[in-house]
């Protein structure tokens, strides 16, 4: 029986894929729990619709995080952390953070596993950020400075 599965089943289909599987695990199995539904010509044609709208949807994102990153290249981001008289941090500045403050300061939204650190920021100074998404790549500058 052809089927196509609505949801991931693990050792059964990827979600969107059209499989051919025994009656059985179909009818008792992943219908009832709606894993699948039958590989109807009109669900065939509507899982073809999605996929396309989704891949246009991709490329749109894609086309937004270029220009985010583009976005970034010479701008300026300043953290004011806590930190003792030798300029050493309390908490050390990960990447989940220099994220948010790109998109508090310059309303400019990347996700934190773009930004390339080499280690976490743990003095108080300047640094230089880079952000590399496939073939992308931009830098900007992060100051760290004491919070009062």
């Amino acid at each position: 029986m052809k089927v196509l599965f609505l949801k991931d089943v693990p050792g059964g289909g990827r979600k969107g894929e059209v499989k051919t599987v025994a009656d059985g695990y179909a009818l008792n199995f992943l219908i009832p729990r709606k894993f699948a539904e039958l590989g109807t010509p009109a669900a065939l044609a509507r899982a073809e619709r999605q996929r396309s709208g989704e891949a246009g949807e991709a490329k749109v994102q894609a086309d937004l995080l270029r220009k985010n990153i583009a976005a970034l290249g010479g701008i300026t981001i300043e953290i004011a952390e806590k930190a003792n008289e030798k300029g050493h941090l309390f908490a050390s500045i990960h990447a989940d953070a220099i994220a948010a403050e790109l998109k508090k300061q310059k309303r400019i939204t990347l996700l934190s596993e773009f930004l390339v650190l080499p280690k976490p920021i743990k003095e108080i100074g300047e640094y230089a950020i880079v952000v590399t998404e496939h073939n992308v790549t931009a830098s900007f500058t992060l100051v760290v400075k004491p919070s009062l």
